[in-house]
């Protein structure tokens, strides 16, 4: 597996970054054949430090965890425990899904965008009855994204697994695209556009 160790205005010693790698070589053998490729990444805020790690694990399967602690390893603990806790979680579905990936079609290419608020306010602009396109008119980044068919119940796993709030997918019952993302009562919602959806 190919490992970014990287510091964000932090100094990483030459130990903490062996420590990163093996324990994450670990991690990654324990529950996927080989996983591509991990970017951890340390930063520092005010008086503690701050872990996040991004594991692409397989085509389409991404996992992230994040941590904070007062020293640079307690915080890469609490993000690789976070990493570890959702895996056992779905130990079983994600070395299933791991196997279904052969014999499933190539995802789709997508792109994604993050919109920054411009001069006016959205909450202004739709009182006025205004174009809210006016409230967002900037794009400030532009990724390549996938939109994979999947179940409802993987799209869910996925999204959990890489501590995303909304995932785009295909259904694969009835080839429709859905949306699952979570709720503020940490619940989880389902948008299916496709008629009197049913969950299996």
């Amino acid at each position: 597996m190919q490992i970014t160790v990287s510091g964000k205005q932090v100094d990483l010693s030459d130990a903490l970054r062996t420590r990163v790698s093996t324990q994450l070589e670990t991690i990654a053998g324990k529950y996927f054949d080989h996983a591509l490729e991990a970017h951890v990444t340390f930063s520092r805020a005010r008086s503690f430090f701050a872990c996040d790690i991004n594991v692409h694990a397989g085509r389409g399967l991404q996992l992230r965890g994040e941590g904070e602690a007062a020293e640079a390893n307690a915080a890469f603990d609490d993000a690789a425990e976070h990493i570890a806790k959702r895996l056992r979680r779905y130990r079983r579905r994600v070395n299933g899904h791991a196997r279904d990936l052969a014999h499933r079609a190539n995802p789709e290419a997508a792109r994604q965008f993050i919109l920054k608020e411009h001069g006016v306010n959205a909450d202004v602009a739709e009182a006025e009855g205004r174009n809210l396109a006016e409230a967002y008119a900037t794009v400030i980044a532009e990724t390549q994204t996938e939109i994979t068919t999947l179940s409802v119940g993987e799209a869910v796993m996925r999204m959990d697994l890489a501590d995303q709030v909304v995932m785009m997918f295909r259904n694969s019952a009835s080839g429709v695209l859905n949306v699952v993302y979570r709720r503020a009562d940490g619940h989880i919602g389902w948008i299916d556009p496709g008629p009197q959806s049913v969950i299996a």
